[in-house]
């Protein structure tokens, strides 16, 4: 008798959890109940690849899978689809989105392996919902504060709404003592640095939409007087 793959056993368990003779906890779960475990089981899996720990990291790969099969099997069970579809939809869009790879297309460096990657992505998601509209689209709202201010200002700078900042030199150690006397200055006054930023680049953001909005504005006008 052929033993089964490792991913259809762990499947087959998660589905008898989620069983009406299951755990009585797997089967109280829902996607918006677990939507948090998902980013912490990432972070734990940081920890484990910063200290170099095989073993560690193994384990935390495994709880982070776990979180994709649970999620598969409550949609599964939804009837909106399942692990296989999961699966084989990354597989396509990885194949789809590297032709230098599986296709005739050449590349001459990264830079232009990206540059097919975001016509091919933009090709995929023109004319459905998912369409994006903005070219600072694209930013999950709940990244941490900073790591959202770099994607924002990575995208500003690439669509031109921004020029890179200029200023004086600066070292690495230098900016990191400047972020954390920041921190430390608005925890002192009873104040979140992670909110504060928040609402910054909330702000700083909207403040791009409408300067892109006002550059589509001029364009079309141009084209229509052309």
């Amino acid at each position: 008798m052929k033993k089964k793959s490792a991913i259809v056993e762990l499947l087959e368990v998660m589905a008898q959890l989620r069983s009406p003779r299951g755990c009585p906890w797997d089967r109280e779960q829902n996607h918006k109940t677990l939507r948090y475990q998902a980013v912490e089981e990432v972070y734990e899996l940081l920890d484990a690849i910063e200290a170099e720990d095989d073993q560690e990291m193994e384990e935390e790969l495994g709880d982070l899978l776990l979180q994709v099969v649970f999620h598969s099997q409550l949609a599964r069970e939804r009837g909106a689809f399942d692990f296989e579809r999961v699966t084989r939809s990354i597989t396509e869009k990885l194949v789809r989105r590297h032709p230098h790879v599986f296709g005739a297309v050449k590349v001459k460096n990264i830079d232009e392996v990206w540059a097919n990657w975001e016509k091919i992505k933009s090709a995929e998601k023109h004319g459905t919902r998912r369409a994006r509209a903005s070219a600072l689209d694209g930013i999950p709202r709940h990244l941490p504060a900073l790591l959202r201010a770099e994607k924002l200002l990575k995208k500003a700078i690439k669509a031109k709404l921004l020029q890179p900042a200029k200023g004086r030199r600066l070292t690495q150690d230098a900016l990191a003592r400047g972020l954390f006397r920041l921190a430390r200055q608005a925890q002192a006054r009873g104040w979140s640095a992670e909110d504060l930023l928040r609402r910054e680049v909330g702000r700083q953001e909207r403040a791009l939409r409408r300067r892109e909005g006002r550059g589509s504005s001029l364009l079309a006008e141009a084209a229509r007087v052309g």
